[in-house]
């Protein structure tokens, strides 16, 4: 795999997708919600049939709700049907938030949130993400007085598993896969009448996690992540992680209070509004106003990690190695994954070559790739190229259009999605998972439509929008 030298500044970059950068984010709270696993796979080989997760392999908000009011009542407020919310965040922002918290938190050293899934304070962009869905189910408690918790729970539980199947899904995995998978979305019909189509994820009792997708096809959005991120207007871009000998809160790293000027400007997130699209600043250029107020983009889905994550500080990795890479690499052999090749003639898709699996940053420029799969890892990966560096090979090219100044108010961008065989194993797993939840909204009210849809659309940016209160 390639670590790929970025600095942190403003303005587009030839990496950058068309997908705003809250899906990177949103990614990593769906991994959270889904899955805990906290028996090591890097320091002995583990067996597969012995791992147990230690998360509801559904899409229930477990991370958020954890136990409940009944069994962790020190997560809600007196009347038990709304979330307690921690100090006041602020910041200079076009988007204003007036209602932005963080969470609550310990009054330790550090001071660590006090929440459902403690995954979800690792950095300060899912932290401020797990409030966001905390406020969300406290406006829907607000707006429906007469809701019991559990109503007010399952109301937000089907909007956020509306927004995994018609729009998380459908922006990060190509149109031919989610057609096959989810035909309703092609079709433009309810999902009610045309269900998930799934040939290769069957479950036999009950709902499980497939290795091939949490090991591998699901770690796609670490290719995703920009080396830092500007959260306001009073505060230059933030890298992900400090530089060797800053202080902690020089990076976006977690399991802390941070500086209270923090609140995320969410329109540079998500596209709640149209923003400029800025242009692509040279080395010691000043950004604009255009740069500095852009919606922020996730980077495209490639073999290049950007180079912090090749540097994982050691709050972050606890064993080594410190490169994200390897120890992707590194799990997936450990848990005998097959390799891409393999699981490609398993599902009856032509597999590509070893030429054609690249090692780079896939921007179009010949001189961004390094090299091909056994040019650059050795003779060893000839037809046997790791899963997960696999699916990162194989995305597809398809314009993806986010809400922007300019030409209709969209800006378009040409951006590498999952295809064939991730976008396979991560469609499939994840209609799965719902089908298979007996309280998901496919099964309890198939027809079942988001209240707060706007001009009948609900995604992610309405969620981000609803929750925060702001019209889109």
């Amino acid at each position: 795999m390639s670590a790929a030298p970025d600095p942190v500044k403003d303005g587009p970059d030839a990496e950058e997708s068309g997908v705003p950068a809250v899906f990177t984010y949103f990614g990593q709270f769906i991994d959270h919600d889904l899955t805990f696993d906290p028996v090591s796979s890097l320091q002995r080989q583990n067996d597969p049939e012995a791992l147990v997760d230690f998360r509801t392999p559904r899409f229930d908000l477990d991370s958020v709700y954890g136990r409940g009011p009944d069994d962790q009542p020190y997560l809600y407020d007196g009347s038990g049907r709304r979330f307690l919310l921690g100090d006041r965040l602020t910041g200079k922002a076009l988007s204003v938030d007036l209602s932005a918290r963080d969470l609550v938190r310990s009054g330790g050293n550090p001071a660590r949130a006090v929440i459902g899934d403690p995954r979800n304070d690792e950095n300060v962009i899912v932290s401020q993400l797990q409030g966001l869905v905390l406020r969300l189910h406290n406006a829907i408690a607000d707006d429906n007085p007469g809701l019991s918790f559990a109503e007010v729970q399952r109301e937000t539980r089907f909007h956020y598993q509306w927004v995994v199947l018609n729009d998380f899904l459908p922006t990060l995995i190509s149109k031919d896969v989610i057609a096959a998978v989810l035909p309703h979305i092609a079709a433009g019909t309810s999902i009610a009448d045309d269900r998930p189509v799934l040939g290769f994820y069957h479950s036999r009792d009950d709902a499980f996690m497939p290795l091939e997708f949490s090991v591998a096809a699901y770690r796609f959005g670490h290719s995703m992540v920009r080396p830092g991120y500007r959260l306001n207007d009073d505060i230059a871009p933030i890298p992900i992680f400090p530089p060797v000998g800053a202080p902690s809160f020089a990076g976006l790293g977690g399991f802390d209070r941070f500086p209270s000027t923090w609140a995320i400007d969410w329109a540079r997130f998500a596209d709640l509004e149209e923003r400029p699209v800025g242009k692509e600043l040279q080395p010691g250029q000043t950004p604009g106003t255009d740069e500095i107020e852009r919606t922020q983009l996730a980077y495209r889905i490639d073999t290049a990690l950007v180079d912090p994550l090749a540097h994982l500080p050691a709050s972050v990795a606890g064993d080594p190695p410190p490169s994200l890479a390897q120890r992707n690499l590194l799990r997936g052999w450990r848990l005998r994954l097959p390799s891409g090749q393999a699981v490609a003639r398993a599902m009856g898709v032509v597999p590509k070559p070893d030429g054609e699996i690249k090692i780079g940053k896939f921007t179009g420029d010949p001189a961004d790739i390094v090299g091909d799969v056994v040019t650059v890892g050795g003779t060893e990966f000839a037809g046997n190229c790791p899963l997960w560096a696999y699916v990162l090979a194989e995305t597809v090219e398809e314009d993806r259009s986010y809400r922007a100044q300019g030409a209709g108010g969209t800006n378009t961008v040409t951006s590498r999605v999952l295809g064939p065989v991730g976008g396979r194993i991560v469609a499939e797993t994840m209609a799965g998972l719902l089908e298979d939840d007996s309280s998901s909204f496919l099964n309890v009210d198939p027809r079942w439509t988001p209240s707060l849809a706007v001009n009948g659309v609900f995604g992610l940016r309405e969620l981000v929008a609803a929750a925060i209160k702001k019209p889109v």
